[in-house]
């Protein structure tokens, strides 16, 4: 499954947001499930950032975000408050 945190990040707040980011990834990284991870900026609007994950499976996922509060905490305030867990789905 993928899962996709958005953030709008200040242009002041990049380098921060950038290092915090990373060690977000690394936390989820060292999870049960984890399959990859990176953090992307937008190509057409430059406060836009996103955390791309991708699971074993949507339990995985939740427990993840469960051992990586501490590490997400600091960007809460910059997260776009929307889903982030997406499962996919086979052709027809």
């Amino acid at each position: 499954m993928l899962a996709l945190i958005r953030y709008s990040v200040p242009p002041g707040q990049t380098e921060e947001f950038l290092n915090q980011a990373h060690d977000i990834v690394d936390t989820l990284a060292g999870q049960p499930g984890y399959v990859r991870g990176r953090v992307s900026r937008s190509v057409d609007e430059p406060d836009l950032w996103a955390l791309v994950s991708e699971w074993e499976g949507a339990g995985f996922y939740r427990r993840a975000l469960g051992a990586a509060r501490m590490a997400m905490y600091p960007l809460m305030t910059l997260m776009i408050n929307e889903p982030s867990a997406f499962e996919d789905v086979d052709r027809p």
